[in-house]
């Protein structure tokens, strides 16, 4: 069996976006930080978010039964250690940025590069975290800013987004779409 230290030493070679997980309701406020977040579907808009089962977040989004990924820039940088650090009061978390809000009523930071706002609709216990599987019930997305990324342990900036690029994509998904149907 793969020992923990090999699997994780193996996973920091996994580059992936770093996340503000939010949520807030009769269970009260909560966020956190997350790399562990991927699209499952887009029709229907679907996302998974793990979460440890030890976090004192965990509780609060499944009774919430709503969350808020918000995609970090790379300017968020010091917001993403905040969330991160587990003796810092969830007032405090929130209290070092502006937030909004979209249809679920879950926070959405002001300067995300993408917040997606949703309804968990089911959840699964794998070993030590907590899978939600999200249906996005509506998207926020500012499209210029560089990306925050978590790999090899450490936070890196990757280059910008282009509108350009951003609308080319976007034609390119439409003639794909266009071909398949």
């Amino acid at each position: 069996m793969l020992d923990r230290s090999t699997f994780r030493d193996a996973m920091a070679g996994l580059g992936a976006a770093v996340n503000i997980i939010t949520s807030d309701g009769a269970a009260g406020l909560a966020g956190c930080t997350a790399s562990a977040v991927c699209g499952v579907t887009d029709e229907p808009p679907t996302l998974l978010v793990c979460i440890n089962r030890s976090s004192r977040n965990n509780a609060a989004f499944r009774a919430n039964g709503k969350l808020c990924v918000n995609v970090l820039s790379a300017e968020q940088q010091t917001l993403a250690a905040h969330f991160a650090t587990g003796t810092l009061p969830i007032a405090e978390r929130f209290a070092a940025a502006q937030w909004d809000t979209l249809a679920t009523g879950a926070p959405v930071l002001h300067g995300a590069l993408a917040s997606l706002d949703c309804e968990i609709e089911s959840v699964t216990e794998v070993g030590t975290h907590t899978v939600f599987f999200c249906a996005v019930k509506a998207a926020h997305t500012h499209v210029e800013g560089d990306a925050l990324i978590y790999y090899g342990r450490r936070y890196h900036r990757v280059g910008t987004r282009s509108l350009h690029a951003t609308h080319a994509a976007a034609a390119s998904d439409a003639l794909a779409a266009e071909s398949a149907g």
